[in-house]
């Protein structure tokens, strides 16, 4: 490699936002280069399930989002040349109790409004949905284009198209200092690169990257664990989530014990294409720590043993804990940077970087191109908003 290298776009960041953000910008005809600090996937993305969700986002903005990144998602399994175990099966989120179905009720009541195609399950629909959720729950809801990929895969699979659109990929390429004068120079542990405009999409990490430009990124790891398991016979075939994940999600109260209060637990269960299959979940503020802890592992499999009893003989193949980037309003950061022309931020998605893959690389690029008319209104994912009263505490 030459000690310099210069591209209109650098990209910082090879996770799955890094990678969408490429394809997009590439296959619109914009030089562009992504810089790696280790392999493609090798963060966040790699630590975390393949879901392409609108069940647990908040009705309006946020849902209409996580839809158009689903209808982006379906033209990719046709666009990319690599498959990446891209299904459609929809999801369920089942209840506990009487006021988890009103509120159930309600959820599905602003959806719908919305234009979102849920609806409500009862206790009969959870028995068809498989035969071994426990016999004392109530129901649930459904929504029906809910999608799954393999993330691993869609991170490859959008990095070669990207590749053949003429992007260029450097990994192991840590980046040490950004400056700005007519154009950005980029030290890194790898070389010089300058760009005309740069992308942060370091995730967690982006901070980091945030200041070395002088720009604050509000963005904090949020700690989540994940069992992968199998069973000999096959215990539903597509995602199912507990209604007190969005209560979790959210920070409201559940009626749990302290543990699983503590740790954020909540039940989530997704079948992969190889038959086995991953629970979560937890949520905690542990600054970067990935070691993985055996209490919030147990406290996971009880719950997923309360919703499927027959789970219990499960085999425990692994565990693996990530960090996921955390912002107050549980929205990410899709931004210019008024402040520094030509400054990009993608980050701060938490546990819906694999949703919002899509539109996210799409919005980046039609920010780089200055388009007066975005695939989502921008103005709720720029980072002025947190000027404008949402601040992390």
């Amino acid at each position: 490699m030459s000690t310099k290298q210069h591209a209109e776009v650098i990209i910082i960041g090879g996770g799955i936002i890094g990678s969408a953000i490429s394809y997009y910008v590439a296959k619109a005809g914009i030089d562009c280069l992504m810089l790696e600090k280790g392999e493609l996937a090798s963060g966040t993305s790699s630590k975390c399930d393949g879901n392409i969700l609108a069940i647990d986002k908040d009705p309006g903005f946020d849902s209409q989002m996580s839809l158009k990144s689903q209808e982006l998602v379906a033209e990719l399994s046709k666009e990319l040349d690599l498959p990446f175990e891209y299904r459609a099966p929809g999801s369920i989120l089942v209840c506990e109790t009487e006021a988890e179905m009103e509120a159930a009720e309600q959820w599905v009541a602003k959806q719908k409004e919305a234009g979102l195609p849920f609806r409500m399950l009862d206790r009969s629909d959870i028995r068809q949905e498989s035969p071994y959720f426990a016999d004392d729950l109530l129901g649930g809801l459904e929504c029906e284009t809910d999608s799954t990929v393999n993330p691993y895969l869609m991170t490859y699979s959008l990095i070669d198209k990207a590749k053949k659109y003429g992007a260029r990929v450097v990994n192991h390429t840590e980046v040490k200092s950004i400056t700005k004068k007519k154009h950005f120079t980029i030290e890194t542990t790898n070389g010089t690169f300058t760009a005309e405009k740069v992308v942060n999409a370091a995730g967690v990490w982006s901070p980091v990257i945030g200041g070395m430009v002088d720009v604050e990124v509000p963005i904090k790891p949020r700690k989540g664990h994940i069992i992968v398991a199998s069973r000999q016979q096959p215990v539903g075939l597509r995602k199912v989530m507990e209604f007190g994940y969005l209560i979790s999600k959210f920070g409201g109260e559940r009626q749990v014990d302290a543990e699983t209060e503590k740790y954020g637990v909540a039940l989530v269960f997704e079948p992969t294409e190889s038959q086995n299959f991953l629970i979560g979940s937890s949520r905690e503020f542990a600054g970067f720590n990935t070691r993985v802890d055996m209490k919030v592992v147990k406290c996971m499999a009880r719950r997923a043993v309360r919703f499927y009893p027959k789970m219990a003989d499960m085999t425990l193949i692994r565990t693996y804990a990530g960090l996921r980037p955390w912002t107050e309003d549980h929205l990410p950061i899709v931004s210019r940077v008024e402040e520094v022309p030509g400054f990009y931020i993608a980050a701060g998605h938490e546990g819906d970087g694999i949703s919002l893959a899509a539109v996210t690389g799409k919005l980046i690029e039609e920010l780089i191109r200055e388009e007066s008319q975005t695939i989502i209104p921008y103005q709720p994912v720029a980072l002025d908003r947190f000027k404008k009263g949402v601040t992390v505490k």
